[in-house]
């Protein structure tokens, strides 16, 4: 057994008899996770690969790389392509953003082509740690800062997704021990090197300067807040399954006999449940101020509104 297997216990809840998802995108991390899965015995495993035609023909050798992995371990491939730059163009969003979504996207049909809605990505703890930052410094809750679980269930375009992060309590310097045990080859990716996304800042710059400033390390002491959060995340979702949320109007009495904290994730349980976008906080909140008698009518994105009527709280 060797040292990835070791820190990972997911493999026992997937079966290797079974066929599964991966998303590669011929890095190291993801190299890493596919060469470990058929290691220790996923042959049925369908790699997920999409070019999203950021590097001209870096993006095309990727997709070739991604091939020979293909046939070098006699498993199957699903490619595809998308124009990531101009997804963000029109939809006016970061380069970043557009390619996670045009990726899911990609992820989702692949799930529904091939009856298999499980996928198997190579995030690991400094992605963790780095996301947990990330959205804590975007004002997130603790729905945000629980972001990133080793088990999720996603809903892209009405196809159930279970992700699946086997390296989560990994790090970074140990895939590098791996790839170099296993002498791997991998496609390094030259934008990782640009310090414009605010991902790579924290990775270079300012996780090293705090931790040149506090004179400690603090990624394990981040990584640990992020489990816990992630870990009372899963309790609170549970608590807030109620029968209710599925219905089409809310019922006031029971909403004011909530801890605030339960109103919050039951509300935006709600909406998703009807189908409403971009479910912040300040959504929520237009949403729970409806609880005072002074008010009967909030406005949601894209022109629908939430009112307050005999009791019930409904969208219109």
């Amino acid at each position: 057994m060797d040292w990835i297997q070791t820190k990972t216990v997911l493999f026992r809840r997937f079966s290797p008899d079974a066929r599964h998802l991966i998303g590669v995108s011929g890095g190291r991390d993801s190299v890493t996770l596919l060469h470990h899965l058929v290691h220790v015995g996923y042959k049925k495993l369908i790699i997920c690969h999409l070019n999203h035609e950021l590097r001209g023909r870096s993006s095309n050798a990727d997709a070739r790389f991604v091939e020979k992995l293909t046939a070098k371990y006699d498993v199957d491939l699903e490619i595809g392509s998308a124009d990531v730059r101009a997804v963000a163009r029109k939809r006016e969003m970061s380069i970043e953003t557009a390619a996670r979504e045009t990726r899911y996207k990609f992820f989702a049909k692949i799930a529904k082509q091939r009856r298999c809605h499980t996928i198997f990505l190579a995030h690991h703890a400094d992605d963790l740690v780095e996301t947990f930052l990330i959205n804590l410094f975007r004002g997130a809750g603790l729905t945000g800062l629980a972001a990133m679980r080793e088990i999720s269930l996603r809903r892209i375009d009405n196809v159930g997704l279970t992700i699946v992060r086997p390296l989560l309590g990994v790090w970074r310097d140990e895939i590098d021990n791996y790839v170099r045990e296993h002498r791997l080859k991998f496609r390094e990716d030259a934008s990782n090197k640009n310090l414009v996304p605010l991902r790579n800042r924290l990775r270079r710059r300012i996780i090293p300067y705090l931790e040149k400033t506090l004179g400690r390390k603090i990624r394990t002491s981040i990584w640990r807040a992020a489990t816990i959060a992630a870990e009372e995340e899963g309790w609170i979702d549970s608590m807030a399954k109620h029968p209710d949320a599925k219905n089409q109007r809310l019922s006031v009495g029971k909403l004011r006999s909530m801890p605030v904290a339960l109103q919050r994730r039951f509300i935006m349980t709600w909406l998703r449940e009807q189908k409403i976008a971009d479910i912040g906080f300040q959504v929520i909140e237009r949403v729970r101020s409806l609880l005072d008698p002074k008010i009967a009518k909030i406005n949601l994105p894209k022109d629908r509104h939430v009112r307050r009527r005999a009791g019930k709280i409904f969208i219109e």
